[in-house]
């Protein structure tokens, strides 16, 4: 077994998904390790390394407005019903859900402030 000065000396980006493999056997062995130890140090340094190439290869897309209110409404277990208070009516809700009726700025800082979808999300089209 190699030694972690060993595997620090060989640290390199991930060109391939074998090196990714790899990378995610070494986070397994040493996600117990303990703190302060150089086994931690190397352990941050090849999480860098995996998530910058998860960042590149696995991007997640942001979800657009409407699929996150339905995800929180989810999360939360609301209905419809329940987003009264954030569209003004119920037609409202069931109009802006099925993409019939885009969000007003109102309505953003209703949904922002009351479910805590950031005003980012909110905005996206």
């Amino acid at each position: 077994m190699k030694t972690i000065q060993q595997i620090k000396s060989e640290l390199k980006p991930i060109h391939s998904d074998a090196d990714y493999r790899a990378y995610l056997k070494v986070i397994d062995s040493l996600v117990d390790c303990a703190e302060n130890s150089p086994e931690e140090e190397l352990l941050e340094l090849i999480s860098i390394i995996v998530e910058d190439y998860e960042t590149v290869h696995f991007a997640i897309e942001p979800l657009d407005p409407v699929e996150a209110i339905k995800l929180k409404m989810e999360e939360n277990g609301l209905k419809k019903k329940d987003l009264v208070d954030y569209f003004g009516s119920a037609s409202r809700v069931s109009e802006v859900l099925n993409r019939k009726r885009p969000l007003t700025l109102e309505m953003i800082r209703r949904i922002h402030k009351g479910l805590g979808i950031s005003a980012a999300t909110l905005l996206a089209s």
